[in-house]
């Protein structure tokens, strides 16, 4: 994933954060929260590091481009390819498909989804609510990109600490910052900004929690299962403070002009690539095309039936190439467009 967009294409600069390093910051700050709530660590770090494997090349924009393509198929969703993929895709062992990964890494995927009618989400509809390792998971996902896509669009220019200081959320930090670190002022204050908000919102959010779980008379998973309404979260201040900046963020980064171009020639790439390999499927890589039923019409005969045993076959083309370009990175999905529609380039 340290190919693959958070905000900004990866190949922007070496200093904005990645999925990788997004991924890192939640699994962190996740596990730091599981510890003090005295949850298991071990799968909340493993379904953080998990969660958003799924995420294809140019971040939301490279999403919306491939469930455009695959509207006729089922569209798109990058949680329940992230489930394919540690189920079906990943070739790690030789007696079965995927990572073997338990139940409950699993149905991470799918709570988060919020797709529970799709076919591969059937073994999880009786499940009940997320585990709280789950919750916490998706409360501090939104947690660090709040605050690092403020901290990447200053680093990067898009936005300025004096337009940052009109939101209420970042000009309260800085109050804060200000109380206890007097004097600070350009790079110094920003990293102790973002530093205070992320403190300031782990504090909270284990104080809010914890005091659910205590009203909420929680005492086992099946409690939480139970429950009418998530129980990890924050209070109402912080709710509307974080509400503000990412208000904020939708306006002035997200829907910048340099994002926007960035977003819209990765959703062209991947445009032409998934036309392209529909249209002459024998341009996959075998591995890939293998997976289509109608692959031995273009490839020859089937693998002996040892390499096929534990495979699942899928009958649709289009979502095998979906598929396969979920998994590329910007760099590389970049680099198979100008192989393709560039002769002169290397292939």
């Amino acid at each position: 994933m340290t190919g693959k967009t958070q905000v900004l294409v990866a190949s922007v600069n070496d200093h904005h954060r990645t999925r990788l390093t997004h991924t890192l910051e939640v699994t962190q700050l996740a596990r730091t929260i599981a510890r003090r709530l005295r949850l298991n660590e071990d799968l909340t770090e493993a379904i953080a590091l998990a969660h958003d494997i799924g995420h294809p090349p140019f971040g939301h924009a490279g999403e919306d481009a491939l469930d455009s393509c695959l509207q006729a198929h089922g569209g798109f969703d990058h949680n329940l390819y992230g489930l394919r993929r540690v189920d079906e895709l990943e070739e790690r062992y030789p007696q079965f498909p995927g990572l073997n990964l338990s139940f409950e890494v699993r149905e991470a995927f799918v709570q988060h989804s919020g797709r529970l009618d799709a076919a591969e989400c059937a073994e999880f509809r009786d499940a009940g609510g997320p585990l709280l390792e789950a919750q916490v998971v998706d409360v501090v996902d939104s947690l660090a990109y709040d605050t690092h896509d403020s901290d990447d669009a200053l680093g990067l220019g898009f936005i300025t600490l004096e337009e940052l200081a009109r939101v209420e959320f970042w000009a309260r930090a800085t109050e804060r910052v200000h109380g206890h670190t007097p004097g600070l002022s350009g790079h110094p204050l920003r990293v102790a900004v973002v530093r205070e908000l992320l403190a300031w919102q782990v504090a909270d959010l284990l104080a809010q929690t914890s005091q659910r779980l205590e009203e909420c008379a929680i005492r086992s998973p099946d409690d939480v299962r139970a429950a009418a309404e998530p129980l990890v979260g924050f209070t109402s201040e912080v709710r509307k403070l974080k509400a503000g900046l990412e208000r904020f963020l939708r306006e002035r980064v997200y829907r910048h002009h340099r994002v926007l171009r960035m977003t819209a020639n990765g959703k062209r790439v991947l445009q032409e690539l998934f036309a392209e390999y529909v249209r002459s499927p024998e341009l996959l890589p075998e591995k890939h095309l293998r997976r289509w039923t109608g692959a031995s019409d273009v490839i020859g005969p089937p693998p002996p039936d040892w390499v096929t045993a534990s495979r699942n076959p899928l009958t649709s083309l289009e979502r095998v190439v979906g598929d396969y370009l979920a998994g590329m990175t910007d760099r590389y999905a970049q680099l198979e467009y100008r192989r393709l529609f560039l002769p002169s380039t290397e292939l």
